[in-house]
């Protein structure tokens, strides 16, 4: 039986480069987001979890939808999987990492080892794209 790990992600781009983050005692990064709590639609659970891991609150008006991205879910078990429906927004704030986040980095295609499988397919997606180098 496959299970499914159902993740909302927010994409920010700066000079060709996404902002992912890293928790502590974790090796990978991952695009900033996370799990949505009982009854929340996606954007509420995407400007809730930027602002617990990243400080800064997302410019609702600005949110839009930029696809959903399916991979093995790292350090879990054969057959689950994650499913990342993504975002993109303007925000207000200075990004700092906050709560079980460690470090931020902004990271280009030539990083694609140093994050989740979810987020490769989503580094692979947008270097097709011609927004990240």
């Amino acid at each position: 039986m496959t299970q499914t790990i159902d993740k909302i992600a927010w994409i920010y781009l700066n000079e060709q480069k996404i902002l992912c983050v890293r928790s502590k005692d974790k090796e990978l990064f991952y695009i900033p987001g996370g799990k949505r709590e009982s009854g929340e639609q996606d954007q509420q659970t995407l400007i809730r979890e930027v602002e617990e891991e990243l400080n800064v609150q997302l410019s609702q008006e600005t949110i839009e939808h930029a696809g959903t991205f399916e991979a093995a879910a790292d350090g879990k078990a054969e057959g689950i999987t994650v499913r990342l429906t993504c975002y993109t927004a303007d925000y207000q704030g200075e990004l700092s990492p906050q709560s079980e986040i460690e470090e931020l980095a902004w990271l280009s295609y030539t990083d694609l080892e140093r994050v989740s499988a979810v987020s490769k397919i989503v580094l692979e997606q947008l270097h097709k794209q011609e927004l990240i180098v």
